[in-house]
């Protein structure tokens, strides 16, 4: 298989819970094609959907086509997904209760804000970096002040920094899994900061037992400005396939 087959097969394989023709497709190129699984794991894993391609494997009842000893590794490395998912939904709501102590309120983004409102049918689908929220630019500072004093600490020592762009330097606090990243602004080129800003998503934000995440018509621009503009995904012509599992969800 080339690499664009790979890539159009792990597609494929990320829509078969709710497309009928690709779960057809793909349970076809399952039973008649030799598959190069060695390359599917390299390619998902690089693309952070392998658990997402287990989880909807398993729903389709397709795990019985694939080899064994494979069917072991994505069950083990989705079951540390989802160890890993429910302490960062912990460590999220630590946050947002200490935040709100303070009369400062965290919008929680990207893979955390949809665990947070619940948008996968297995928590262990989705693979999250850093915790992501924003602030008004008023709070801002703020809430960089009280995660300090909180015990969050820079999670890389280096001699200088650059001026913040679109979010804080990475903090980190001993003896929680993920590093946070205080946002200011959702995109690195001020010249869209009209278009798609604090203000702008602040009007209809959704409340999930006590956090504030985006709507799910924000979730979905955010899921594709986000690597289109930010990672320069537009410029190279290149694809995420979990952004692009985000949107499908979405969507």
């Amino acid at each position: 298989m080339k690499f664009r087959e790979i890539l159009f097969f792990i597609a494929k394989s990320l829509t078969i819970s709710s497309e009928k023709k690709n779960r057809h497709d793909v349970e076809r190129t399952l039973k008649t094609k030799d598959i190069d699984w060695e390359a599917v794991v390299k390619v998902s894993t690089s693309q952070y959907v392998l658990p997402a391609i287990y989880c909807n494997f398993k729903r389709a009842n397709f795990l019985k086509y694939l080899p064994t000893d494979l069917v072991g590794y994505m069950k083990y490395i989705t079951k540390l997904n989802r160890e890993r998912n429910i302490k960062i939904i912990e460590q999220a709501k630590e946050l947002n209760h200490t935040l709100l102590s303070n009369k400062v309120r965290p919008i929680f983004l990207k893979g955390t804000g949809n665990l947070l409102a619940g948008i996968y049918e297995d928590i262990g689908e989705r693979m999250v970096g850093d915790i992501d929220f924003i602030f008004s630019k008023e709070d801002y500072p703020k809430a960089i002040s009280i995660l300090k004093e909180f015990g969050y600490s820079d999670a890389k020592k280096r001699k200088y920094y650059r001026p913040a762009e679109r979010h804080y330097r990475k903090l980190k606090k001993k003896g929680n899994i993920a590093a946070i990243e205080i946002h200011s602004r959702f995109i690195n080129e001020k010249k869209y900061d009209y278009e798609f800003n604090y203000n702008f998503v602040v009007k209809d934000i959704l409340f999930i037992k006590g956090a504030a995440v985006l709507s799910f018509a924000n979730k979905l621009n955010l899921s594709i400005i986000d690597y289109q503009i930010n990672d320069n995904g537009f410029y190279y012509k290149r694809i995420a396939l979990r952004n692009a599992y985000d949107v499908f969800i979405l969507s």
